[in-house]
C-alpha cells in the first residue's frame, strides 16, 4: 500500500475553499473544499474487482489486510493523500440546479502508476460533505452493489466508464426512504472506492459561468487541458473550439456504446457527464430486457421519460449545448462550439452505422442497412422481444433455411410470438439477400456478431440477486456474478442463469425493473 505514489493535481493546480470547516455552504471562487472521510464503525472488504488492483499496482493480499479496509472504508489515510470534496453545478431534467458538488463522495487522491497513468480514487459512502445540503453522505449497500458490479460490467463490455477498485461494509445502518413514500428503513452501510483519470463534468464548467466567475472557469479550462487532453495547447487560437470538438466526439462514442448493449443510464443530468467520455455515477440503470425504446429504469423519470433509453443520444447533444455555453465567454467566436456539436451529430451518426454493421454481421456499410436495423427494430419493439438474446441467437440463425428456433429464447409473450412470425420471416429474407452481397462464410458473421452482441448484461434483477444474498450475509452470489461479468461475450457453460430474459415475477418487483435515485 506505501508504494501507491500521489501526485494531486487538482487541489494543487486549482483553487481550494478557504474555509476549513465541513458547513454546508454556497462555495465561492473554488472548485474543491477539503474534506476527510468520516470513520465508520467496521470496515469490512466485501469484494474487490482484481483488474482495477492489478492497474494501481497492488495485488489480493494488499486487498487482505486491515489497512485496506481502513483506508477504503473512510477510517484511515496514507501518507500523500489530500482528500476533498468537488464543487460544481448542473441542469436535472433540464432544469438549471445550481451548486450540486460532491454530496456523498470524497477523492483520496491521484495516483500515477508505474505505466505513467493517472487514477483518482473516489470513495463514495464516506460522509457529508460541505455540498451534502440535508443528506448524510453515506451509501447503502444495494446502491454501492450496483455501482460497483456495473463499473466494470461496463468495462468488460467495452464501454467507456469509471471503474471500481472495492466494496467495503460499514458496520453500520443508513436510514433510507427507497421508494419515496415516507417510510424511511435502516439498510446496511457500504462505501464503493470508484477510480478514473478524471472525474471532471460538464458541471464543472457550469457553475463558475453561471456565476460570471470567468477567471475560475479559464484556470479550469487551462488544467483540464494540462492534464487531461495534454495532446491540445491551451494557448493554442482554437484550443476552445478543439477541445470541445473532442468531449462532443467522445460523447457520441460513448452513447453509441449505450445503445450497442441496451444500457440506460437513467440519470443523464449534466452533473453526470464526464468530460472525458466516460459513464459515470450508477444510480437508476438499467438493461433493455424487451426492446422499448421508451423505456427509462428511473422511477423519478416515469411520467416525463426524459432519459428513455431511445432519447439518450438526443439528450447528450442537449447536455453538450449546455457546455458550450459554459464556455462560450472562453472562446472568440461561437462558431467553432457549433462545429463540434456538429461533430457529434457527424460521429453519432457514424456510431449507428458501425453498430448495426457489427451486430448483424455485416461486412462493411453498403446504403439500405440501417433501414435494415431500424425495421428489425421496430419489429422488435411491436413483438416484446429480449434485445441481449435476439442479438445473440441471430448470430446462430441461418436466415435462409426458415430455422428460428435460435431466437426462441428472447420472446416474452407467446400470442405477440406467433403474430409476429410472418414479419419476422419476411425480415429475415431480407437479410439473407444482403448477406448474400457480402459473400462472406457463415462462421465469419458469427464470430463478428458474437464480438459485438454480448451473451451476459447486468440485467437489473441479477443485481438484485446479489443485493439479496449480500444483505442476509452470502456473498457468493456476488462473487459469482462479478466472474460472469468478466467475459461478456465468451459462452460460459454452467452459467446459462445469467444468461436468461428477465422472469415474470422480476418484471415489477422492486430494484428488478425500474429504481428510484436512492437505488
Amino acid at each position: 500500500m506505501g508504494a501507491l505514489r500521489f501526485d494531486n493535481a487538482f487541489v494543487r493546480e486549482l483553487p481550494g475553499d478557504p474555509v476549513a470547516a465541513n458547513t454546508r455552504c454556497q462555495v465561492q471562487g473554488a472548485l474543491w473544499s477539503a474534506v476527510e472521510p468520516t470513520p465508520v464503525a467496521a470496515p469490512r472488504v466485501l469484494a474487490v474487482w482484481r483488474e482495477m488492483l492489478d492497474a494501481l499496482g497492488l495485488d489480493e493480499a494488499d486487498a487482505a489486510t486491515p489497512e485496506f479496509a481502513a483506508i477504503f472504508g473512510g477510517n484511515a489515510l496514507l501518507a500523500g493523500m489530500q482528500p476533498y470534496a468537488g464543487n460544481y453545478g448542473g441542469h436535472q431534467f433540464g432544469h438549471w440546479a445550481g451548486q450540486l458538488g460532491d454530496g456523498r463522495a470524497i477523492t483520496l487522491g491521484e495516483v500515477v502508476n508505474a505505466a505513467g497513468e493517472r487514477w483518482e480514487l473516489q470513495l463514495k459512502g464516506a460522509g457529508p460533505t460541505p455540498y451534502s445540503r440535508t443528506a448524510d453522505g453515506r451509501a447503502v449497500l444495494r446502491s454501492s452493489i450496483r455501482e460497483f458490479l456495473c463499473s466494470e460490467a461496463m468495462h468488460h463490455l467495452g464501454v467507456p466508464t469509471t471503474r471500481a477498485l472495492s466494496l467495503v461494509g460499514t458496520g453500520e445502518q443508513v436510514v433510507r426512504d427507497m421508494f419515496y413514500d415516507g417510510h424511511p428503513a435502516p439498510e446496511p452501510g457500504a462505501v464503493v472506492c470508484r477510480v478514473a483519470p478524471s472525474f471532471i463534468r460538464f458541471g464543472h464548467f457550469e457553475l463558475p459561468a453561471s456565476r460570471g466567475d470567468t477567471g475560475l472557469l479559464r484556470r479550469l479550462f487551462d488544467f483540464c487541458i494540462r492534464r487531461d487532453f495534454p495532446h491540445l495547447d491551451a494557448s493554442a487560437p482554437d484550443a476552445v473550439g478543439a477541445w470541445f470538438a473532442e468531449v462532443c466526439e467522445r460523447t457520441a462514442v460513448l452513447i453509441g456504446h449505450w445503445m450497442r448493449v441496451g444500457f440506460v443510464h437513467g440519470v443523464m443530468n449534466t452533473d453526470n457527464m464526464s468530460i472525458l467520455g466516460l459513464t459515470i455515477d450508477y444510480g437508476p440503470y438499467g438493461w433493455i430486457d424487451d426492446y422499448d425504446p421508451d423505456w427509462t429504469p428511473n422511477t423519478t423519470d416515469a411520467q416525463r421519460r426524459r432519459y428513455r433509453f431511445g432519447q439518450q443520444a438526443a439528450v447528450a447533444y442537449w447536455n453538450l449545448g449546455r457546455l458550450a455555453g459554459a464556455i462560450a465567454t472562453l472562446a472568440d467566436d461561437v462558431e467553432p462550439l457549433q462545429d463540434g456539436l456538429a461533430r457529434y451529430v457527424g460521429t453519432y451518426e457514424r456510431v449507428e452505422r458501425e453498430n448495426a454493421v457489427a451486430k448483424l454481421g455485416l461486412a462493411s456499410f453498403r446504403e439500405g442497412d440501417l433501414q435494415l436495423m431500424e425495421d428489425l427494430q421496430a419489429w422488435m419493439h411491436a413483438t416484446e422481444v429480449d434485445m441481449t438474446l435476439f442479438f445473440r441467437g441471430l448470430a446462430d440463425v441461418d436466415p435462409a433455411s426458415g430455422d428460428i428456433a435460435p431466437l426462441a429464447g428472447a420472446f416474452y409473450d407467446e400470442d405477440k410470438r406467433s403474430s409476429g412470425e410472418p414479419a419476422l420471416r419476411a425480415w429475415l429474407a431480407r437479410y439473407a439477400t444482403r448477406l448474400a452481397a457480402d459473400a462472406e462464410a457463415p462462421d465469419v458473421r458469427r464470430e463478428r456478431m458474437r464480438r459485438a452482441n454480448p451473451r451476459y448484461v447486468l440485467r437489473n434483477y441479477l443485481a438484485q440477486q446479489a443485493i439479496e444474498a449480500a444483505t442476509s450475509g452470502d456473498l457468493s452470489e456476488l462473487h459469482v456474478l462479478m466472474d460472469v461479468l468478466r467475459r461478456p461475450y465468451d459462452d460460459q457453460p454452467g452459467q446459462e442463469r445469467f444468461a436468461a430474459r428477465r422472469p415474470d415475477w422480476a418484471r415489477r418487483k422492486a430494484g428488478c425493473s425500474m429504481l428510484s435515485c436512492s437505488s
